[in-house]
């Protein structure tokens, strides 16, 4: 048994034991010590997932435990030996800088800006460009209800299929609960062709002409029976619907006016900051 091993095994054994006894306290004692920094026991024991076994507890602790040695060594090393440290520390305000930049760009941008755009916007946009908004997929709504081959009333659940009205998606609803394997209502909600072709034992070469030719498809396999109905198409190349596309034009417009609102907040800071003589220019010529 190695040491980190030892060591360990006695961990796990405190933080057992002290399930049961409120007394006694592991959280906050170091278990080793390397280049003056301490690992704690509280840290062993954040990354342990509950209900494991000793074994498993070990391995866990002593990968850790070699990690957070090696980089403790890795990194002490490194600062012993390295010449460019002002490099470094040039790059790591860069840094810093950066990033509390970001930090307060962000949070304006929350206090300023809404959180989605308008429904205006995001229409004015869709019919702006709908030329780049062109399908790659063959999208439908509709349903698609799936039962056992020797379900009852099959002449009726192909009627109701067939018409798809308020009526009969209410006997489909019904009928489903007792008898349908599966029932995918998306009459509201534009799928992709593909996704739907999946569920069903069909050999399709041309999906964009079989969507546009078929509003009813029938078919079956050993146990079950499949009926599809598709109430509204587009195909490939056709203009993607606004609802489908709605959700990227959003994004669009969010980063849009993200962007032209810092480029606005640091043209007006830095005017006022010249207007105001908060900046020196040196040698600059009198008019």
């Amino acid at each position: 048994m190695n040491k980190f091993t030892f060591i360990i095994l006695l961990l796990f054994a405190a933080l057992t034991n002290s399930c049961g006894h409120k007394t006694q306290d592991v959280k906050g004692k170091p278990i080793l010590e390397v280049e003056g920094k301490y690992l704690n026991a509280d840290e062993i024991q954040q990354i342990i997932p509950p209900n494991v076994n000793a074994q498993d507890s070990t391995e866990i602790a002593n990968s850790y435990i070699k990690k957070w040695v090696t980089d403790v060594l890795m990194y002490e090393n490194a600062k012993r030996n390295l010449s460019n440290k002002t490099e470094i520390e040039e790059l790591v305000e860069s840094y810093r800088k950066s990033l509390t930049i970001h930090q307060y760009q962000q949070k304006m941008i929350e206090q300023r800006l809404p959180k989605e755009p308008s429904e205006e916007d995001l229409k004015a946009f869709y019919n702006q460009y709908s030329d780049q908004l062109a399908l790659k997929e063959n999208v439908v709504k509709g349903l698609l209800l799936v039962v056992p081959k020797n379900a009852p009333k099959l002449p009726s659940v192909r009627s109701w299929v067939q018409s798809a009205n308020a009526k009969s998606l209410e006997s489909i609803e019904k009928y489903s609960i007792q008898n349908a394997i599966s029932y995918d209502y998306f009459g509201d909600k534009w799928m992709e062709l593909s996704e739907i072709l999946k569920k069903i034992p069909l050999k399709i070469e041309d999906a964009s002409k079989f969507v546009s030719s078929n509003r009813f498809v029938e078919t079956s396999d050993s146990t079950q029976h499949y009926f599809l109905r598709i109430l509204a198409y587009k195909t490939v190349g056709q203009v993607e619907p606004f609802e489908m596309a709605r959700k990227r034009i959003s994004v669009i417009l969010l980063n849009k006016q993200k962007a032209e609102f810092i480029s606005k907040f640091e043209d007006e800071l830095y005017n006022d900051a010249v207007n105001n003589e908060s900046v020196s220019f040196f040698n600059k010529k009198k008019k």
